[in-house]
């Protein structure tokens, strides 16, 4: 008989891993091989009455605002939805005169195309409201379009942690 076995401890970690989706899991380490948008401040002419002025991406004809830091989304608890999508605010500024469409697509696995509530009341120029609901998680594509004029910007969507 040998001797008494020797308590050891062994520390288990899990890995800040998220939604299964048909592809794989997604991670925050993902967020490394998806080409975000770096958000900057907006034009000061209307910066303070963009949502989100301070964290945003435009050109001459649309902005977006309320990007999040490093273009990495991650989204509370209060953001995640029974079916496990992700639904964002964000504010648009339309320089170019129209109505605004918000499309979008995953560019690192498969899913169906993100969804889009566009508060426009009316307005043709302007602020415009949004709500984006990602469908799983993973490095997404979104445009906004005005008539001929396009904004895009990309961002990587997890639930925090």
């Amino acid at each position: 008989m040998g001797p008494d076995p020797v308590p050891i401890s062994v520390e288990t970690t899990t890995p800040a891993v998220s939604t299964v989706t048909s592809d794989r899991l997604v991670a925050i380490s993902d967020a490394e091989e998806c080409p975000r948008t770096e958000p900057g401040p907006a034009p000061s002419e209307f910066a303070s009455r963009l949502f989100g002025g301070g964290s945003a991406h435009g050109n001459e004809s649309l902005w977006v605002g309320g990007l999040w830091p490093e273009g990495i989304l991650a989204a509370g608890d209060a953001f995640v939805a029974e079916d496990g999508s992700i639904e964002m605010k964000f504010g648009w500024w339309l320089i170019a005169e129209g109505d605004l469409e918000i499309t979008g697509r995953r560019l690192d696995g498969r899913a169906t195309p993100l969804d889009a509530t566009i508060s426009q009341d009316g307005a043709t120029q302007g602020f415009v409201a949004s709500i984006v609901t990602f469908p799983i998680e993973g490095c997404w594509e979104v445009t906004g379009r005005v008539g001929a004029n396009t904004l895009t910007f990309v961002t990587f969507v997890i639930r925090a942690t």
